[in-house]
């Protein structure tokens, strides 16, 4: 099976280059549209009656996208964009028509939440490199949207931009007015711009997109298919320089103890010229920040957590290249426990590192060079311990002043490739360790969109105590376009590969192939709007010592009907079991899985309908004795109003005769056999005022439990023999939170956040707690209850400057 494996790329890779050739030849049509300057600037208020917008030139004609891709737009669905310029910025004046204005849909959300709402977008590319495109969304119900597009589709919209806009209903449907500050865009200093512009628009109750320039969705990515804006000239580049400067308070109670501080600090963005921007953030604050969601966690790996730290996450696509930042290491946990005598305890462990400051600079030329610098450090961090018998107390350093780096190289070229260097660095002070991680990437597609061909190349250093180097290393080459597509891809890395430092590493040691196949409906039939089938095949090998580990086969059908529901079916196969090469812990062993089946199921009905709800279930079958697993979710989600809205979601884990990891001695690794229960009840809320104004409540409360019926020690084959191990490793875990939260953006890019946050945990090692004792141990536990204040103002240059 080895060579047969390793021979599937270039069969796939010659499948694909036949497919290309195949492929029709059709270039892609680009319509264009001339702004014109003006002298005084429109009201924006939502009502095209301003003189300036008469003799505006209009976009019209838009084609439909989804799901009827390529029908031009119904006239009672007429969609029309007027663009004007002045030496500030770009405006837009849009009417969106429909034969019953009372179906529009207006539900109101957050800045940045698209909800059940008719919409227009605007999509402005200064360079007209169909490569660097940003996003503006306008709902019905008033509330913008804004992002910048990435070509693998995975939009980014922790980034802001400060622009204004207004909706008005009227006869006809409804319209908008848009000005966007040229502060806000990216483009050359030239004369005469040319800019790529698309315009979008989409209809709710009928489910329904419409793009101006056709976007043809049998191959390539949405920024390919611009049409262009000409006329702008002779406009000035403003300086692109802002202040956020924030103010913040928080009262805290926690085991019987009340504090208050208050807090200052800025964000400063700075445009150095026109493509790269300095972002920095000194004396840094993230008080406001989400809850992690905590779990129970028994397996091999550490949990990986979302990023909620707005400055780590907002424009960070080009710093991501690679997968090789996990921001969460800055400012997480000490990297070092203390050095402890007999006699010493821990009394005090800092759970987390403070930031100390932060800056990222990026941007991309008119050559389509990308380029992005990331710096951070974090200051030194104590452990305080105790003497048990003098009662003596000494800190020690577990976390030293550090240093953490990225460095970004991303050349796009042909419109849809790219090739990237990527560097990230830690230095630690002291005889603390330091990393470094270097990766070279390669995204190539041709031209017509149709063909992928990718790989990278990444190597890890650490020095700790010794120099470490490790390796990954992958290829693979998809068809991607039409209705079949295919590829095949391998991934491998070694023992030595970790970029735990500043990323994430998972599992190393081992070499994946990977097949796929997959099928797709491009245009409605009978009574489906869209069918995806996919089928992926996947063999891992460990590399030291060389060993099969597991075959899986993985296929699922996904499909919408005309009435909006979504359902799913999938089946995954072990059928050879799996040598599991990471839950035993040790380098050279393995644990025997036996052979697994996982069908799967999931449907979500009309999530336009006021009450909706959705859910899946799976069970995995295991060729063993009672060792089986229950899987599954339930959410609803009721819209009151378009104001208001609640929604709960509960998830369930149940397994049965599970066998995992539970120690080891110089001699022995010991494993368990196990009962897993895990259930977690969500609710969450929405009260939105105005398109400014927002008032939310999200509660979770998650439980796990796990009860060990006997312990076996791993024989050298994978196997398990009897052991006399009695340690006692059952266990029950709590965490409750809630979040009350209330936003106002009382001013462009300005807002107020008064947030009330409740939360406690509790371990007990004990299982099979009732329901009425389990809570009664975990509220027995110290409760956090905190109360924030927080207010950013933002400050324009522009702005400031014209006030003195």
């Amino acid at each position: 099976m080895k060579n047969r494996w390793l021979f599937l790329p270039i069969i796939i890779f010659h499948s694909l280059i036949f497919a290309q050739s195949s492929e029709g030849k059709d270039e892609i049509t680009r319509k264009s549209i001339n702004s014109i300057r003006i002298s005084s600037s429109p009201k924006i208020d939502g009502i095209l009656d301003d003189e300036v917008w008469q003799n505006a030139p209009i976009a019209s004609d838009f084609i439909e996208r989804n799901p009827n891709n390529g029908k031009p737009q119904p006239e009672q669905y007429k969609t029309t964009v007027k663009v004007l310029y002045d030496d500030t910025g770009i405006y837009f004046g849009a009417q969106i028509n429909s034969p019953e204005p009372s179906k529009i849909a207006r539900e109101m959300t957050e800045r940045d939440n698209i909800a059940n709402d008719d919409l227009l977008g605007i999509t402005i590319n200064g360079y007209n490199d169909k490569q660097q495109s940003l996003m503006f969304i306008v709902q019905a119900s008033g509330v913008q949207a804004d992002a910048k597009i990435v070509i693998n589709n995975n939009d980014d919209f922790s980034w802001n931009a400060v622009w204004y806009s207004a909706v008005k209903l009227n006869d006809k449907g409804w319209a908008t007015e848009i000005k966007i500050p040229y502060s806000e865009l990216r483009f050359p200093k030239k004369d005469v711009q040319e800019w790529g512009i698309n315009f979008f628009s989409q209809v709710r109750n009928i489910q329904t997109q419409y793009t101006w320039n056709f976007v043809d969705n049998k191959k390539g990515t949405f920024m390919t298919y611009d049409g262009i804006l000409t006329g702008i000239e002779n406009i000035k580049t403003p300086t692109r320089l802002s202040f956020l400067p924030y103010f913040s308070t928080y009262a805290n109670h926690y085991d019987g103890k009340t504090t208050f501080n208050v807090n200052g600090g800025m964000d400063l963005k700075y445009g150095i010229n026109d493509a790269f921007t300095l972002d920095m953030t000194l004396i840094p604050d993230f008080g406001q920040a989400n809850f992690d969601n905590a779990v129970l966690n028994l397996g091999p790996f550490e949990q990986q957590y979302e990023e909620n730290r707005s400055f780590f996450t907002e424009g960070t696509e080009l710093f991501n290249k690679g997968n090789l930042f996990y921001s969460r290491r800055i400012g997480g946990s000490p990297t070092k426990y203390p050095n402890l005598t007999q006699n010493e305890e821990v009394v005090q462990f800092p759970e987390k590192v403070k930031l100390f400051n932060a800056l990222k600079i990026s941007g991309r030329t008119s050559k389509g060079l990308g380029i992005g610098f990331f710096n951070g450090i974090t200051e030194k961090t104590y452990a305080t311990i105790k003497n048990k018998n003098t009662g003596e107390m000494r800190d020690e350093v577990v976390e030293p002043w550090s240093n953490y780096n990225v460095f970004v190289l991303d050349q796009r070229f042909n419109e849809n490739s790219s090739v990237s260097l990527v560097n990230t660095n830690v230095t630690r002070d002291g005889a603390f360790r330091d990393a470094n991680v270097t990766a070279l990437l390669g995204d190539i597609r041709n031209k017509k969109n149709t063909v992928n061909i990718f790989g990278h190349f990444k190597e890890s250093v650490a020095n700790d105590a010794k120099m470490i180097y490790g390796t990954e290393a992958a290829a693979g080459a998809n068809k991607i376009s039409g209705v079949h597509r295919y590829g095949a891809s391998f991934n491998l890395k070694t023992k030595d590969y970790n970029i735990n430092d500043l990323g994430y590493t998972g599992g190393n040691n081992k070499v994946a192939y990977h097949g796929n196949y997959s099928y797709r409906y491009l245009k409605p039939r009978g009574n489906l709007n869209n069918l995806n089938y996919n089928l992926n095949l996947t063999s891992v090998y460990r590399l030291e010592p060389y060993m099969y580990s597991s075959f899986e086969i993985h296929q699922n059908l996904q499909l919408t009907n005309k009435k909006f529901q979504n359902f799913g079916v999938g089946l995954l196969l072990q059928p050879s079991g799996q040598k599991d090469i990471f839950e035993p812990r040790t380098f050279g062993r393995h644990l025997n899985v036996p052979a697994m089946v996982n069908p799967w199921i999931f449907y979500n009905s009309d999530q336009r309908k006021k009450f909706s709800y959705g859910g899946y279930t799976e069970i995995y079958v295991y060729d063993a004795p009672g060792r089986i697993s229950y899987v599954s979710e339930l959410n609803t989600r009721y819209r009151v109003s378009d104001r208001f809205s609640v929604g709960y979601e509960f998830d369930y884990d149940i397994q049965k005769n599970d066998q995992g990891f539970v120690g080891k001695n110089a001699d022995q690794i010991f494993i368990g056999r196990r009962d897993i229960n895990t259930f977690t009840n969500s609710i969450y809320s929405q009260y939105i005022f105005n398109d400014k104004m927002a008032l939310s409540f999200n509660f979770r409360h998650y439980f796990s439990g796990v009860k060990y019926s006997k312990f076996s020690s791993l024989n050298l084959d994978g196997s398990l023999a009897d052991s006399d191990y009695a340690k006692n490793n059952d266990g029950t875990y709590n965490f409750w939170n809630i979040d009350m939260r209330y936003s106002w953006w009382f001013a462009p890019g300005s807002q107020l956040t008064l947030l009330y946050r409740n939360a406690t945990d509790s371990y007990l090692p004990l299982a099979n707690q009732n329901f009425k004792k389990n809570f009664d141990y975990m509220f027995s536990q110290p409760m956090l209850n905190n109360l924030s204040l927080k207010v950013t103002y933002y400050l324009d240059y522009n702005r400031i400057k014209n006030w003195f």
